[in-house]
Parts: structure tokens; sequence; C-alpha cells
């Protein structure tokens, strides 16, 4: 037994040996980045890992490093190829040499990585986004909301030092058509590790004042493609597909869609570009408004101009009919005057008493008669003058009523829409899972799965209770079927 003794140094030279014999070429790697920590030289240090597929147990762990004059090389190449920042969570396919030490053991030198690699986890993290989604049934639920005819009341969440915020605000404000915008800033964190919490808080605080606005705005200037990893977030995703106000997102990328632009209720490229479609909205609308009006005053023109039509003909058939009759007593005269020039003299001699008589009569009865017709005219103009007059107040009030009625149907039409959105709003606030919770309910969980029967599990199994205001984890010591 003497005789196999060795000591630990030995030990660990033999392991050293048989390690730079089997590993003296260096090869590729691939784990998950646990861990990452670069000091004031600029080494990087990572703790590298490896789970069980499906689950999150560790089945493998080592140390790396990255030496700060390689790392000043494959940081920029991966991010520029990716467009992800290198850190933590990643899933990387590493070149690396196998080293080991006396004292610190086993480590990875980082040579080289390849960022194809990370690209298709990352496409194959953002499809199994869009995935639970759909299969949550949310994806499409923003999209599904009723933009109002014109969206004035906006919520805007955006960092407050964002040039991209300053160029929306000073394009909505200032419109060449002096429409009025009210808009709120609900500032969040736009890009980093930080920006999905910062924006859920945002919608949240919007979510309290639901009812003083129209439509949400998710802003933020240009940058690199990189800052856009935040907004492929599931939580995210979620809080804006699900939310009660339509969402319009201006991220300041044209080139790619992030998730949120995909659940979203409209997309647009740039801040900009967001209040072009809020201004061509409002604009849609007040040229509908002046089609109305126009159409009115048309109508009325047309009215109008039908009466005075038949006004001037009805005092053109009256002006005809006085200078008939004036013509026919004339004519009636002339004749009488002819019988009676035709009279012998001696007749006239000894009428002439009853011809005087006769001329007093007839001028009497002529003055009469003109008179009764004059008077007659003048009620007969009086009469069509109190016609046309009624005529003008009756069309006058039809088109009162007319104004009036469409006022009503307006105002009937407005309360309708605020009735379903209320009971869309009441439909959303019952299927709120975080409601249900706060009446007392928990959904036990196990792996993210939800547990309907003790089948699921078994005794040491490590399962998860969610609850309104968190979640605990706990360690099953005893099942019982009963």
């Amino acid at each position: 037994m003497s005789d196999q003794q060795i000591t630990l140094s030995e030990l660990q030279s033999r392991v050293k040996g048989s390690l730079e014999e089997t590993f003296s070429m260096p090869v590729w790697v691939r784990a998950e980045i646990s861990e990452m920590t670069i000091n004031r030289s600029g080494h990087c240090y990572l703790d590298l890992i490896e789970t069980e597929q499906g689950t999150d147990t560790v089945i493998a762990r080592c140390r790396a490093t990255i030496w700060s004059y390689t790392l000043r090389m494959l940081k920029p190449y991966f991010e520029t190829t990716t467009g992800q920042v290198f850190t933590e969570g990643l899933k990387v396919l590493l070149q690396a040499k196998v080293e080991y030490h006396e004292v610190y053991g086993l480590s990875l030198n980082i040579r080289d990585i390849d960022p194809v690699y990370t690209l298709g986890d990352l496409a194959r993290q953002r499809r199994e986004i869009i995935r639970r989604l759909q299969e949550d049934g949310v994806f499409e639920m923003n999209k599904e909301l009723e933009l109002p005819l014109v969206p004035q009341r906006i919520a805007v969440i955006s960092s407050p030092t964002a040039a991209g915020l300053q160029d929306f605000l000073n394009q909505l404000h200032n419109n060449p058509h002096q429409f009025v915008f009210y808009t709120k800033l609900f500032p969040a964190v736009m890009q980093g590790g930080e920006a999905p919490r910062s924006i859920m808080i945002a919608l949240d605080r919007i979510y309290e004042y639901e009812d003083l606005f129209d439509a949400v705005v998710i802003i933020r200037g240009g940058g690199a493609q990189l800052d856009l990893a935040c907004f492929d977030q599931y939580e995210l995703a979620f809080h804006v597909a699900q939310f009660p106000l339509p969402v319009i997102t201006g991220i300041g990328h044209d080139k790619d869609d992030t998730v949120i632009d995909l659940v979203s209720h409209t997309r647009m490229k740039t801040p900009t570009a967001v209040a072009e479609f809020l201004i061509a909205g409002a604009l849609r609308f007040w040229q509908e408004l002046k089609e109305i009006e126009n159409h009115f005053g048309e109508l009325i023109s047309d009215q109008l101009e039908d009466h005075k039509n038949r006004l001037t003909e009805a005092t053109d058939q009256l002006h005809d009919l006085v200078n008939q009759l004036i013509v026919a007593h004339q004519n009636r005269l002339g004749i009488a005057g002819i019988h009676l020039a035709n009279r012998t003299e001696a007749f006239l001699k000894g009428q002439q008493s009853e011809l005087k008589k006769l001329m007093v009569e007839t001028k009497n009865l002529t003055s009469h008669f003109i008179t009764g017709e004059t008077h007659q005219l003048d009620h007969f103009g009086n009469k069509l003058n109190y016609i046309f007059r009624e005529k003008v107040i009756m069309n006058k009030n039809i088109l009162n009523q007319f104004q009036h009625l469409i006022k009503i149907r307006t105002m009937e039409t407005i309360r309708y829409e605020k009735k379903n959105l209320d009971l869309i709003h009441e439909k959303l606030r019952l299927v709120d899972p975080n409601n249900i919770l706060k009446r007392g309910y928990s959904l036990t969980m196990i792996n993210g799965k939800i547990i309907k029967s003790v089948k699921q599990i078994a005794e040491g199994d490590q399962i998860q209770t969610r609850l309104s205001d968190g979640s605990v984890r706990s360690t099953v010591k005893e099942i019982s079927n009963k």
C-alpha cells in the first residue's frame, strides 16, 4: 500500500499532463455564460454552465478567461455580427484551450467565438417568444382594438433625454394644421437589461389613468442595432399585447421588427413617423368634416335657389294675369264706346241725360273695379310674400332639426362606443390573472407548468406557488391522494 502513495502535487501534475496530452489543440465548446466580470486590466472572467435540456438543472460548470488583447477583438466582432451585447445569459460557441492549474484547477482560455451559433439561438428564442404569445391568445389582442378617429390624448413612454422624444413632440405640437394634441410623458429606460421592467412599470402607471388617454406611444431615438434586444422579451411583449389601449411604436429602426413591434396596434419606423401618423389621422377627420359642411351648404343653397325660382315664376304669372285682366276690361270699354258712337244723333240727344248717367256710372264702376282689382292684387302679393317667408322659415326649421338630429346621433354613437369600451375593459379586468390572484387564489407550477393533478409531482420536487404579491418555492415532502 505504501508504494502506491503519491503526493497531491504529483496527482495534480499527472492530471495536468494527461489533459495537456489529450487536449493539445484548442477545442470548440458549446456553453451558456452564467456569470461574467471584466476587471480594470480588461481581462474577462467567465463562469460557463450547461443545463439539462428542458430544465434549469446545471449538469456542468467551468471557469473561463478571455485576456484583454483577445477581448478587444472578440467583443466588437460578436456584437456587430449578432446585434446583441456580449453579456450573461447568452448561449455561445467558443474556441478554447483547455488549461489545468495545480491550485486553481480546470479552466478554459478563450481564443475565438462563433457569432453565427448565438444568432441561431437568439432567432430560436425570438420564434419561441412569438409562439408562446400566439398560444396564449394575446398576439393579436392589441391590433384588434379600435383606434379613435382622432387620437389626441397621448401617453408617451420614452427616455426624457432621448432626441427622438424631442423630435416627436416638436413635430406633433407644431404641426402646420394647428391641430391640438395632449401628451403626457411616462419616463422609462429604453435600452439595456433594465428597459423591459422599466417600460412595464410605465404601462402599469398609464393603466391607472386609462380613461384619460386615447393611445400609448412607445418611442426612442436611433442607436445601435444591439440596443433593440431589450424589446424582444416575453413579459414586455405580453404587457403590450394585452394592454387595453392601442399601442403605437416608433423605436427608430426600419430594418428589423422587434417582438413588441409585432404585437403592437401600429408600428412606425421613427418617432417623427408616429407624429406624422397621428397628424394624418386628424387631417383626414378634419377633411371629412369640411366635406360634410360643404355638402350641407350646397343643400341649403339649392333649396333657397329652388324657392327663389318658384317665387319668380309666381310673380311673373301674377304680372301676366293682371295685364290680361286690364286688357280685357279695356277691350270691353272700347267696344262699348264704339257702340255708343254709332248711335244716331237723335238718340244721343234724346238719351243725353241717360248717357251722362251711364257715363258717370261707368266711370264709377270702372273706378270701383280697378280699386277692387288693385286690392286683390295687393292681397295676392302679400299672400305670396307670406307664403315665401313661411317656406323659408320651414326650411330653416328643417335644417335646424337635421343638425340637431346629427348631433343627437353623434352623441348616441359616442356613448355606444364608450359603453363597448367599458365592457371590453371590464372583460379584461375579469380575466386578468392578477385580479384572480388578489381574490385569494394561487397558481402552483413545476418547471413553468401549472399543476392540475398530484400525478404531475413526486416527493422531493421543487414547486413554485404564485400569489398576488409574489411567489414561494417549496419542496414536496409528502403526497396524499385524498
